[in-house]
């Protein structure tokens, strides 16, 4: 069975001023699965999740070739709705930021701004946002306290539901559980492989091991190249490039 692509990737380079980060990359992501990509450091997997929204633009000097589409339609065109897009295809940092409110309000914050007023339906986003990120038992008796008296792994998750309420299509994550602790963690990717049935996830890892716990699929990145990319079990098993054996077996990186 093929499996239909969510997001295409073609031709992809990237530049910061004349440095060149990302190089003629070609990558299909598929709809419904968990795409991790990995890498050492200045790999540009960081560069390529956030060209995947287009919050690369925000940088001064920046400039990419290439397309990226969603749904078959350039994400570059200039006709893109650039509030749109980053509903559809939203982004959880590395470090979980809640915002000076209260839990209620830090995932109710998006609909209200895209006019959601009647309190019954932001309840209703709310409670589905949380339950889909696995922190609703945790917070539903105090979602009127400050946000900032969540734990870490908590505020991760906050920022998960936050996302979600949005309603998006693909959701990008930049090493969510890098700062936190294997019980964190594990709940985080328990969350992951539940949304996936609904949503296309592409996740930098912090470790080869998480990849290798969640991805579908994975893509190794060096120094801006795609070395290597396919199903995770293959890739992790056999791979075909001497430089991915190497990362995966410790060898650098």
């Amino acid at each position: 069975m093929i499996q239909k692509s969510k997001m295409e990737i073609k031709e992809l380079s990237f530049y910061y001023q004349q440095k060149q980060v990302i190089k003629g990359l070609n990558l299909e992501i598929p709809e419904n699965r968990i795409l991790a990509v990995f890498g050492p450091a200045n790999s540009g997997i960081t560069t390529l999740l956030r060209t995947l929204n287009r919050l690369s633009d925000l940088i001064v000097g920046v400039r990419q070739e290439g397309e990226i589409l969603l749904d078959g339609k350039n994400i570059f065109d200039p006709d893109i709705n650039m509030t749109e897009l980053r509903r559809r295809v939203g982004m959880v940092f590395d470090v979980p930021t809640s915002l000076p409110m209260s839990i209620f309000d830090n995932v109710a914050l998006g609909p209200r701004m895209g006019g959601m007023k009647a309190k019954r339906d932001l309840a209703e986003k709310v409670e589905k946002a949380l339950r889909m990120s696995a922190l609703w038992d945790e917070v539903k008796d105090r979602l009127n306290t400050p946000a900032a008296r969540l734990s870490g792994g908590q505020q991760q998750r906050l920022c998960i539901a936050r996302v979600l309420a949005l309603e998006p299509e693909v959701i990008l994550l930049d090493r969510p559980c890098s700062a936190l602790d294997p019980i964190s963690t594990a709940k985080i990717e328990e969350s992951l492989m539940q949304l996936k049935e609904q949503y296309t996830i592409i996740i930098a890892p912090h470790t080869v091991q998480q990849a290798g716990r969640i991805a579908d699929r994975v893509a190794f990145m060096l120094m801006g190249d795609l070395i290597e990319q396919g199903y995770t079990k293959e890739v992790f098993a056999f791979p075909k490039d001497n430089r991915t054996n190497d990362y995966l077996t410790g060898r650098f990186g």
